[in-house]
């Protein structure tokens, strides 16, 4: 008698699992992955301020070039997730960090092709947006499939913390970059280590053949099979499925919000206070916790705890705890108590790596990146946003606003600071959109699988 045919795909995805040593390897490379996303994706960030005083820019027209990366980035999170699932995350992360990489090391030349810089800049980050854009869910993809469940919160919190320490790599190296060789060494400095980073896992970590295979998948249009097409309707039916991307939705527009208002809020109600404080050490604080988030999660598991018990208390404490500190500082009118609700705040939401992203892995994991480009896809639209250090921010005494235009929750905190003259009520807006988000994975999570046939369902 044959044994079912998801039975029989099932198995053979527990076979391509990474060893111990392999997930070591591949963890410490994918976090170095993800630091250099991050460092290619704030370098214009970084420099708009020169190239803005070299090209002629007003304010209107760099908002125009930092905000049109989220133009492309929210366009290729379903795609990059299914072609994850397709041909296997870690070739389309390597086909994309090479373009990027090639794309952020051309810059300075796309700048002075001619006299259109505006048009030129704006499509470059367009451009790094689309290629960008399939990371995470690619990210995702690889991970479901690659790494055992007990493992997987520790694992995706690590590579989810290489986003901090971009941020602040590209930061500090950038602005001495700035200082001494001028704007172009920026980009050359993130452009050319994410290409090495691209050479390094092409010769040691990739089996070549298997990426000519890929790319000539790619190349053919990605003929689908009945095996392969992703269940839609069956996904779609589970309320599981909705609790997560409702929950992915709020996490994200929740970070985004604090994240692009946090520093105006310290600069306007503590406007003699040292930038470099509230601008740093709110993610000093999230890289440890992170880290924290994963190892306690997976160890719970390991002692026996459900799996979706775990990723609600992980849930608990990134939307949760995190928004009760939030709300913490519009009721506080010391700077110091401040800096620490902030941080704890900011550092708690990096639990949301143990709960919500993992519980998709959990849900679907053959077919985990494309259900995480979906989730990812609405929080990104709910709350656009991205670090920004500015030169000036870096001279320890202005504050880091955020570059990108809040499509909706960042849109809707700057509306309320503006009719209402209060922060308070941003900070109640973070923790009613948290709420939601936590109140209804609380009440319809699960982590069973729902990607099998009905038949064969994993309870």
């Amino acid at each position: 008698m044959q044994p079912p045919p998801d039975e029989t795909r099932r198995d053979a995805a527990e076979d391509t699992q990474w060893s111990r040593p392999e997930c070591q390897v591949w963890t410490g490379t994918l976090l170095l992955g993800t630091c250099l996303l991050y460092c290619a994706r704030v370098s214009m960030p970084v420099c708009a301020a020169s190239m803005s005083q070299d090209f002629g820019w007003n304010k209107k027209e760099a908002g125009v070039v930092l905000s049109s990366f989220f133009w492309g980035y929210c366009l290729t999170q379903v795609v990059g997730g299914h072609l994850g699932d397709r041909i296997g995350g870690e070739k389309v992360i390597l086909l994309s960090a090479s373009a990027w990489g090639f794309i952020t090391v051309a810059t300075p030349l796309l700048a002075h092709l001619g006299s259109a810089h505006l048009a030129f800049m704006t499509f470059s980050r367009i451009l790094t947006g689309l290629l960008q854009g399939v990371y995470f869910p690619a990210l995702t993809s690889l991970l479901s499939q690659k790494v055992r469940e007990s493992e997987r919160a520790f694992t995706y919190s690590t590579v989810g913390a290489g986003s901090q320490f971009g941020t602040l790599v590209t930061g500090a190296v950038g602005s001495l970059l700035l200082d001494w060789y001028g704007w172009p060494s920026v980009f050359y400095f993130s452009g050319g280590l994410t290409l090495l980073w691209v050479g390094y896992v092409y010769r040691c970590l990739l089996n070549e053949r298997d990426l000519i295979l890929a790319l000539g998948i790619l190349a053919q249009g990605l003929p689908v099979s009945r095996h392969t097409k992703v269940p839609w309707r069956q996904l779609f039916r589970k309320p599981s499925v909705w609790a997560a991307i409702i929950s992915q939705l709020s996490a994200a527009c929740s970070f985004f919000i604090l994240l692009s208002w946090l520093p105006t809020f310290f600069k306007e109600t503590f406007p003699s206070s040292k930038g470099w404080i509230f601008n740093v050490v709110p993610w000093l604080v999230a890289i440890p916790a992170s880290l924290l988030s994963g190892l306690l999660s997976d160890h719970l598991i390991n002692q026996g705890y459900r799996t979706i018990t775990v990723r609600k208390f992980m849930q608990v404490m990134g939307l949760g705890l995190s928004s009760v500190f939030a709300l913490c500082l519009g009721h506080t009118s010391s700077f110091c108590n401040s800096v620490v609700f902030a941080s704890a705040s900011i550092g708690l939401q990096t639990f949301n790596h143990s709960g919500i992203s993992v519980n998709i892995q959990d849900l679907a994991p053959s077919c985990a990146g494309f259900l995480f480009g979906v989730a990812n896809t609405a929080g990104a639209l709910a709350g656009a946003g991205q670090p920004v250090l500015k030169p000036a921010c870096l001279s320890l005494n202005q504050p880091v606003p955020s570059c990108g235009t809040g499509v909706v929750g960042v849109c809707l905190g700057g509306y309320l600071i503006e009719t209402t003259g209060s922060w308070t009520s941003v900070f109640n807006l973070v923790a009613a959109i948290s709420s939601l988000g936590l109140c209804t994975f609380l009440v319809f999570g699960k982590a069973q699988r729902v990607d099998l046939s009905p038949a064969h369902e994993d309870l």
